[in-house]
């Protein structure tokens, strides 16, 4: 299991970014050169390049950050990915691409993504399971359809519907 925080800056120590995306593969067995191949191909995955690894981690801008937290634990290829408000501090279309990309891994690397967000768009275009939760407890479960079609759901909870569903709603009132 990879669990990647919603601030990255907690998670990230080396002195290079090399070496923070070669942590987890070493301690998970990888030789130090499939560590460094794994670590490459993870910064290219979140769209870095390779021009990052010699960097300190601490001086990279907050969405940097992200995409190498994220990476770090991409390096070592984890069956679960647990993602705490991956998209934060990232602009719209690195918001789009880290989203796009947590979908392929599921698809096509069958990875089992799970997503802690509070973002209801990316729930609506990317979730096909949705747990609401509040106070630590499960409300209720089901597809996107099911809990954004669930106006007493949505109500209790006050759960933001995703815009889509919004527009549809209000054109519906008209």
């Amino acid at each position: 299991i990879g669990i990647v925080f919603q601030f990255p800056e907690s998670q990230l120590f080396e002195e290079t970014v090399e070496k923070d995306l070669c942590f987890g593969p070493i301690n998970f067995g990888f030789s130090e050169e499939a560590a460094k191949k794994s670590a490459r191909k993870a910064l290219r995955m979140v769209g870095l390049s390779e021009d990052f690894l010699s960097r300190s981690p601490f001086t990279l801008s907050g969405g940097e950050m992200r995409k190498v937290s994220i990476a770090g634990v991409l390096a070592f290829c984890p069956a679960i990915l647990v993602l705490d408000e991956p998209t934060v501090g990232l602009d719209p279309k690195s918001q789009k691409e880290m989203m796009d990309l947590f979908w392929r891994l599921h698809k096509e690397e069958n990875m089992t993504i799970v997503l802690v967000t509070h973002q209801m768009d990316d729930v609506a275009m990317y979730a096909n399971q949705v747990i609401v939760m509040a106070n630590g407890q499960v409300i209720q479960q089901g597809t996107p359809v099911e809990i954004f079609s669930n106006e007493s759901l949505i109500h209790a909870t006050r759960l933001q519907l995703p815009k889509v569903t919004q527009l549809q709603k209000d054109i519906e009132q008209l």
